[in-house]
């Protein structure tokens, strides 16, 4: 185990939907604010099928998942209605049309103004769900990032990840000597110690309405701060 992994309780405090999760909604798509402990889709065991796809369907009983933020992140998910809307917009999500930024607090005192992270990834089968990086069998990953505002013992900064990798921006981080304040998996104990949940919010998405192909643009602040 992670040596500052910190354990879930056996059963997951149950959260009451809020309306307000929902941001946009029509035919095609809902755009929705996940909030943070709360999993995208269902995990395994009786107690892990609460999630944000489950709360939607009490509303929209068509609602299919197209991508996910991991349980711990929170912010902008956007869901579909139908099986043409699911395939245009997963391909848009294989190709990298859609635009995503993250806003995160991290541990220290960052020395440049912004940068770019690329390390190669791959899953630490050992300490699954761990991610790890890899030169010789890792998938390529690429993180770009951008210095908001530097405090005295940590920094905001916007992170724009260019691939997909599960866990990315929080290995990129911790590789780059800054991880996110509040992770459990990947930041060392001082940094865990420094928020009750971890400080990694989903803020802007943008894509191509997957029926009208009009660009739409979703941002929703960070509801975390030090």
């Amino acid at each position: 185990m992670h040596p500052y992994l910190r354990p879930l309780p056996a059963i997951l405090k149950p959260f009451e939907y809020d309306p307000s999760w929902v941001l946009y909604a029509d035919d095609e798509i809902i755009v929705a604010n996940k909030p943070s402990g709360l999993l995208s889709v269902p995990g395994r065991g009786d107690d892990k099928q609460e999630c944000l796809l489950s709360h939607l369907q009490t509303n929209y009983a068509d609602a299919l998942i197209v991508h996910r933020l991991d349980m711990d992140t929170s912010g902008l998910m956007v869901l579909v209605r139908n099986k043409e809307a699911h395939r245009n917009l997963s391909r848009q999500f294989q190709e990298r049309h859609t635009h995503k930024r993250y806003h995160a607090l991290c541990t220290g005192i960052i020395s440049q103004p912004q940068g770019m992270i690329s390390l190669p990834m791959r899953c630490d089968w050992e300490r699954r769900p761990l991610q790890m990086v890899d030169f010789i069998h890792g998938k390529f990953a690429k993180t770009e990032w951008r210095l908001l505002q530097q405090h005295p013992n940590h920094f905001s900064v916007e992170l724009t990840p260019i691939t997909g990798r599960s866990h990315q921006l929080r290995l990129h981080m911790q590789m780059l000597g800054h991880p996110i304040l509040g992770d459990n998996l990947y930041a060392d104990q001082f940094a865990l110690q420094q928020a009750k949940r971890l400080c990694l919010h989903a803020q802007y998405l943008a894509f191509s309405h997957p029926a009208t192909e009009q660009w739409l643009e979703f941002s929703c602040p960070a509801p975390f701060s030090l």
